[in-house]
């Protein structure tokens, strides 16, 4: 039987990925700012922006099986330089409209078997790099949340978060502009390269399946072993 799963921010990156993973095999919806990238795949498209849009005003499926949540931020900048509103703007962007979008889909959520929801963090907020404040204040809001969610809410539905390191999208082509910064990138990492979407998509799809029923409350660092392995 198929599984209906909504994705936000799902038309490009590491959303797309995993949209183009879970298509054939689920009913998927959609909802983001522009359709452009999804094609031909079997979806149904919703324009939706986060952060003025609410998610009760969709018509979505009474039952909803399946919750990933991709919008997210990279602003690496020394901390002297970040004033206030910065901060305010990610944690609009990667926490307060999660939790708005969360709420507004929580009575679709409990209609499913066991619905599983997936956040995404940051590799920063685990080991802490310089010119990470913003990002990691706001990506660490989002794993106290989701743990504390899963707790409430098992065994109704599973609340998993990705916690990658940097990762081969648009989002951060200034950080992977040119061969010696990729090169450079590459090395930071035991395994010798940075994340590719399909990396990302794959652990998506994993837990958006009955394989992981078993799994709730984690945060899941996929990055290559830079948080855990010390090679230098």
């Amino acid at each position: 039987m198929k599984k209906n799963i909504l994705f936000i921010g799902g038309s490009s990156g590491i959303g797309l990925e995993a949209v183009k993973l879970l298509a054939a095999d689920n009913n998927i919806f959609v909802a983001s700012r522009t359709s452009e990238n999804l094609g031909e795949l079997e979806v149904r498209h919703y324009e939706f922006d986060v952060l003025k849009d609410s998610i009760e005003d969709l018509e979505l499926p009474a039952t909803i099986d399946g919750f990933v949540y991709c919008p997210g931020s990279i602003n690496l900048k020394p901390f002297k330089m970040l004033k206030p509103e910065v901060f305010e703007q990610e944690l609009q962007l990667n926490f307060i409209s999660l939790i708005k979008t969360v709420q507004g889909i929580i009575p679709k959520l409990k209609n499913s078997e066991q619905a599983s929801l997936i956040f995404f963090s940051t590799v920063a907020v685990k080991i802490g790099m310089p010119f990470h404040t913003s990002v990691a204040a706001s990506k660490g809001a989002i794993e106290g949340f989701a743990k504390a969610l899963a707790a409430e809410y098992a065994p109704s539905f599973r609340v998993n978060v990705i916690a990658p390191s940097l990762t081969n999208t648009n989002l951060a082509k200034k950080l992977l502009s040119s061969e010696d910064k990729i090169d450079k990138m590459n090395n930071r990492h035991p395994l010798k390269r940075v994340g590719e979407a399909h990396d990302i998509a794959n652990l998506t799809a994993f837990l958006l399946s009955d394989k992981s029923s078993w799994m709730t409350g984690q945060i899941i660092g996929l990055d290559g072993g830079v948080s855990t392995l010390n090679i230098n």
